[in-house]
C-alpha cells in the first residue's frame, strides 16, 4: 500500500525537495503551502497541491479533511513550514513574536492534532517535526526563533511518549546551515529590526556572518530531504536526526562545553 504523506512548506527548499523524493519512492504526496503557484513543477511530477496557511485553522482543517476523504488514511505528516524572525529581544514587537510562534509551533501542533485521530484508528503513522540545531542552542538576535525550536523539541519529546501506545512515531529533524530562503529572511528581519538601534553594530556583524556562513557551510536542501525520507521509510526511525552544514559539530560542542565557553565560541564567529 502506498504511503500517504502530507508535507507543509512545500513551495521551496527542504519541503519541495522532500516532496520530489517521496514521489520517487512511490508515495502519495500532498504538498501544502500558501503559494501554490510555486509548486507547479511538483504538481507535474504527481504531487497533490493544497493551499494551506498554518496560521489559518480553516485551511488546515479543510486540507486534512480532503486527504482523509480522498485517501481514507494518512501515514505521515512532515511539519516543515517555518521561518526565522531575527532581531534583538528589546527591538522585536510582541506581535511579531506571537506570529513566529503561530507559524513555527502552533501551526505544527494544530496539524498534528488534526491527523492524529486517523493515525490512531490505523494504529500507525509518523510525525516528522523539522526543528533545527537552534532547538539545542541559542544565539544573539534569535531569541524568539530559538524559543520556537526549543518548543518544538519539548513538544515532540512529550507526544512521542503519548503516541507510542498507538503505534505512531515522532521524529525530530535538526538541520544545520542549509541554502534556502530562510537565511535571507532571517538577515533581512535582523537588519530591519535592529540594524539602527543600540544593537546595530552587533546586528550588522551577525548578518554578515549569517550570509558568509550560508555561502561557505550551507548544504543543499536535498541533504535534509534525504534525512526526512529516511525517517519516513525506516522500519524503526531514530527519535532525532541532525544533518547539514556544521550541525553535528555544533551540537557536539554544545554538549561538551560549558555555557560560557560555548558563548565565547559562538560570539567569536560574529566579527
Amino acid at each position: 500500500m502506498k504511503k500517504v504523506i502530507l508535507v507543509t512548506g512545500a513551495s521551496s527548499g527542504i519541503g519541495k525537495e522532500t516532496v520530489k523524493l517521496l514521489l520517487q519512492d512511490g508515495c502519495i504526496v500532498y504538498a501544502a503551502a500558501r503559494r501554490t503557484d510555486k509548486m507547479q513543477d511538483i504538481a507535474a511530477a504527481g504531487a497533490k497541491l493544497l493551499e494551506m496557511d498554518v496560521t489559518d485553522d480553516a485551511s488546515m482543517v479543510a486540507g486534512v479533511a480532503k486527504i482523509i476523504e480522498t485517501e481514507k488514511r494518512i501515514d505521515g505528516l512532515v511539519n516543515n513550514a517555518g521561518y526565522g524572525s531575527y532581531g534583538a529581544l528589546e527591538d522585536v514587537p510582541i506581535s511579531e513574536a506571537r506570529y513566529q510562534f503561530e507559524v513555527n509551533i502552533f501551526g505544527l501542533a494544530r496539524l498534528t492534532q488534526l491527523v492524529l485521530p486517523t493515525m490512531r484508528a490505523q494504529h500507525s503513522g509518523r510525525i516528522i517535526n523539522i526543528s533545527s540545531i537552534g532547538g539545542s542552542i541559542g544565539e544573539p538576535h534569535g531569541a524568539w526563533y530559538h524559543a520556537t525550536k526549543f518548543a518544538v523539541e519539548g513538544l515532540s519529546d512529550s507526544i512521542r511518549m503519548e503516541l507510542k501506545q498507538f503505534g505512531i512515531d515522532v521524529v525530530v529533524i535538526k538541520p544545520g546551515a542549509i541554502k534556502t530562503e530562510w537565511n535571507r529572511i532571517a538577515r533581512e528581519h535582523l537588519i530591519k529590526t535592529s540594524g539602527n538601534t543600540a544593537y546595530g553594530t552587533l546586528a550588522h556583524k551577525h548578518a554578515k556572518m549569517l550570509e558568509s556562513g550560508d555561502e561557505k557551510m550551507g548544504a543543499e536542501p536535498i541533504v535534509i530531504a534525504r534525512v526526512i525520507e529516511k525517517a519516513i521509510m525506516a522500519t524503526r526511525p531514530k527519535t532525532r536526526y541532525a544533518a547539514g552544514g556544521g550541525a553535528k559539530l555544533i551540537l557536539f560542542l554544545r554538549k561538551i562545553l560549558s555555557d560560557r565557553m560555548f558563548d565565547k565560541v559562538l560570539m567569536s564567529m560574529i566579527k
